[in-house]
């Protein structure tokens, strides 16, 4: 079986081809260029589909609460604007005849982990991932929990700062305006008057510099705050942590070295850990979902 999977993010689409064996190939980059809206997303989404050859099947995970069932974007933020309501499943199918699966972005990427990655053998854990905004998703019970409306593990619009920021949501205050990458990058621009990206703040001749390294040290304090809400709501044994922020080792290990001196001590058994898949996460479990399923059509 031959799948072309894709994993639509706020900043960028990455796509890959998946086998059988799940082993992907031929992985590509593109812009989203979310601001043009649904609709042009999902053209580009078409586009690509229709240049290749041989496809059996089509998966797609994405940004945004996501009825897999359907194939539908249930609700989304101004991140991407006119995208709520995209019967992405439909327009693809009608498109090009191929059957397509549909999953929100880190539901797909705790299917990922699960199957293949930091997650393998365990029951139940938990899944953020950090970026544009802030995604969540539950696997429990070795499933993926979704809620009542399929749009459970919404951890960026937990509420840390009432009365805050205001958040693409509608809300104020959300855990995405303080915690995400994308607000770690304006943060450390608007202190330092600076047009630094995510990977160069990161660079020794950057991150050296003490302003820069105490506006690190208070975004890596609002994910703690937004990490602990979630250990004491879920009491979890695992939670993994994505994003391509998390490839830098300061984050991870300064989270590490915080978080256990600030949770009560029956609750420092969680083991909180990096992806094992990186970007490959969320590609490789909408595949493993579009494959397993026997009908998707």
């Amino acid at each position: 079986m031959k799948i072309l999977a894709f994993d639509i993010g706020g900043t960028n689409i990455k796509y890959a081809f998946c086998d059988e064996n799940f082993v992907l190939s031929d992985k590509k980059t593109i812009p989203t260029e979310a601001h043009l809206g649904g609709q042009h997303l999902v053209n580009k989404i078409i586009s690509i589909i229709e240049e290749n050859d041989d496809i059996d099947r089509v998966a797609v995970s994405t940004a945004g609460q996501v009825d897999s069932k359907n194939g539908i974007v249930v609700y989304s933020t101004g991140n991407i604007p006119y995208y709520t309501g995209m019967m992405i499943k439909k327009i693809i199918e009608n498109k090009t005849g191929i059957p397509t699966y549909v999953e929100n972005d880190v539901n797909a990427f705790a299917a990922g982990e699960a199957k293949f990655g930091a997650g393998k053998g365990k029951s139940d854990f938990l899944c953020l991932t950090y970026g544009t905004g802030i995604g969540g998703a539950l696997y429990l019970d070795n499933k993926l929990y979704k809620g009542m409306g399929s749009s459970a593990g919404e951890f960026g619009h937990m509420i840390t700062h009432a009365g805050g920021k205001q958040c693409t949501c509608g809300g104020e205050g959300c855990y995405e305006c303080y915690a995400s990458t994308k607000a770690l990058v304006e943060s450390v621009n608007k202190a330092n008057s600076t047009n630094l990206n995510s990977f160069e703040i990161f660079e020794k001749e950057n991150f050296e510099k003490p302003e820069i390294r105490s506006v690190i040290d208070k975004w890596i304090d609002e994910m703690i705050i937004g990490l602990i809400n979630i250990i004491y709501i879920f009491n979890p044994p695992l939670i993994i942590l994505g994003g391509g922020i998390m490839n830098e080792d300061y984050v991870i290990d300064l989270i590490d070295r915080k978080i256990y001196n600030i949770l009560m001590d029956n609750f420092r058994d969680v083991n909180i850990v990096r992806s094992k898949l990186g970007s490959d996460a969320a590609l490789l479990g909408v595949a493993a979902q579009a494959a397993n399923l026997k009908n998707i059509s």
